[in-house]
């Protein structure tokens, strides 16, 4: 990879803004609709009359985690495959229009089923608008230095998506009932048992990003590098294989497996918390001898309110990770940054934060946020620059997909599996999932950090 004839860093121009603030919004809806799913889908359960914590609503929750990041997985790859054969641009904008709309139409969902489907179908579009958006800005900026600020800043917009998330459920839940009723159309034969169901319109607002985007597409610009060897005729072929050729064989390992444990540590832990909290000394205090709907209604607001602290430490730790990224040369020295303190913190929070104080878990998942988190945005920095041009979004989604979203999410099943098996230490549902989620944290974030001795540093700057 040469670094010889680097442009100089300029002022962004009107265009190069509007392709941030695009590429902005998508990332933050990336993590909106993704982190839907903890927050609704115990009300969801609930309405097609399943009990959080039985055996079979722990099936339903590994499903509705695992089976959407498997299609993801896989249509995530074709995705990549895609990016690099008809462009970024064009692919990027049909993923959020995919993933926006199915979070949409999930919210008139009649059965688990039809849930699950339409979850594939987020889930699918999310995987592949995470590939496209990282080529396309790192081939629209080719100074390193506006590269990495620009691929990191956009990026920690993901966390924003978080917080957008936690208050946009924060809300429903709290004004649902003024809200218009909900009906499921004619056709599906279908009614539902709560027309006011916040689960539904914290679905239903998935849609937002199709409406920026729809005004916004005519303005936004192929990628130069890659509509330049299009035009010429030059541009190879991506292809799988050539992944796994000696030259990128030990890339795509380490990155793919490496990946798999970032998300292993966010779906295997970060996204169970919720189930945890009922467990929480304090918030059984709290809903003692109180009806039901009260006692959900204090739980929601209890795990919104820490939600939110955990998006806000992902926050942080994205940008700490855009400014470090220019500062520290070694990507191995970058990443450890953030895994070798997770190590020991992350496990701590689970095993004993989320099983004795509302307080202690507050910190405990701005941490686990801030050192995980900032994971997802180095990976978005590093891989454009291992790949050349015309496998780079098939290299990417190798990594991200098959790594991230089939292998890594795969942890939310084994979590759920395990948490609720006789043997595992704990006197209810809520701390054997809290004990469950520390072990796989442990074993995640052990596996990365042993893994990062292997990671490839780049050898320079973009391949053509």
């Amino acid at each position: 990879m040469s670094t010889s004839n680097v442009p100089a860093a300029t002022r962004l121009t009107s265009v190069q803004w509007l392709v941030c603030a695009i590429a902005s919004i998508g990332f933050a809806f990336d993590i909106y609709e993704l982190l839907m799913l903890p927050l609704v889908l115990p009300d969801a359960l609930r309405e097609f009359g399943l009990q959080p914590g039985t055996p079979e609503a722990a099936a339903w929750v590994g499903r509705l985690f695992y089976i959407p990041a498997f299609a993801g997985g896989i249509f995530g790859l074709l995705g990549g495959y895609l990016t690099d054969r008809l462009g970024r641009r064009r692919v990027l904008t049909f993923s959020i229009l995919l993933y926006a709309v199915s979070a949409f139409l999930a919210g008139f969902s009649t059965s688990l089923e039809m849930l699950l489907f339409l979850r594939c179908t987020t889930f699918v579009g999310v995987c592949v608008e995470f590939v496209a958006a990282v080529a396309w800005l790192a081939e629209l900026f080719p100074n390193p230095e506006q590269r990495e600020k620009v691929l990191g800043y956009t990026q920690a917009f993901s966390s924003i998506g978080g917080l957008l998330v936690a208050s946009v459920h924060g809300l429903t839940v709290e004004y649902a009932a003024n809200l218009p009723a909900i009906h499921i159309p004619d056709f599906l034969g279908q009614v539902v048992h709560d027309e006011h169901a916040a689960w539904r319109y914290t679905l239903m607002s998935g849609l937002i990003p199709a409406i920026p985007l729809v005004i916004i597409r005519p303005f936004l610009p192929e990628s130069p590098a890659w509509a330049a060897k299009k035009a010429a005729g030059t541009l190879r072929r991506p292809s799988i294989a050539e992944l796994f050729a000696p030259k990128l064989r030990r890339t795509t390992i380490v990155t793919t497996l490496m990946f798999a444990c970032s998300y292993g540590a966010a779906f295997g832990a970060i996204q169970h918390m919720q189930r945890m909290v009922p467990g929480l000394p304090d918030v059984k205090e709290q809903t003692a001898g109180k009806p039901v709907p009260e006692q959900k209604k204090i739980e929601a607001a209890t795990y919104s309110d820490i939600t939110k602290i955990q998006e806000i430490g992902g926050l942080i730790g994205r940008f700490v990770l855009a400014y470090l990224a220019v500062i520290i040369i070694s990507r191995r020295a970058l990443l450890r940054v953030f895994v070798g303190p997770g190590l020991i913190i992350v496990p701590l929070v689970f095993a004993y934060a989320a099983t004795h104080s509302v307080w202690l878990l507050t910190i405990g998942m701005f941490l686990a946020g801030f050192f995980t988190v900032a994971q997802f945005s180095f990976w978005g920095n590093y891989l454009p620059r291992v790949y050349p041009l015309h496998l780079r979004g098939t290299g990417e989604s190798f990594a991200a997909n098959i790594g991230g979203r089939m292998i890594g999410t795969s942890f939310a099943w084994v979590t759920s599996t395990i948490a609720v098996q006789q043997w595992v230490p704990g006197g209810s549902p809520p701390t054997k999932l809290a004990y469950t989620a520390a072990a796989v944290a442990l074993f995640v974030y052990l596996g990365g950090f042993l893994l990062s001795f292997f990671l490839p540093e780049p050898e320079g700057e973009l391949a053509e």
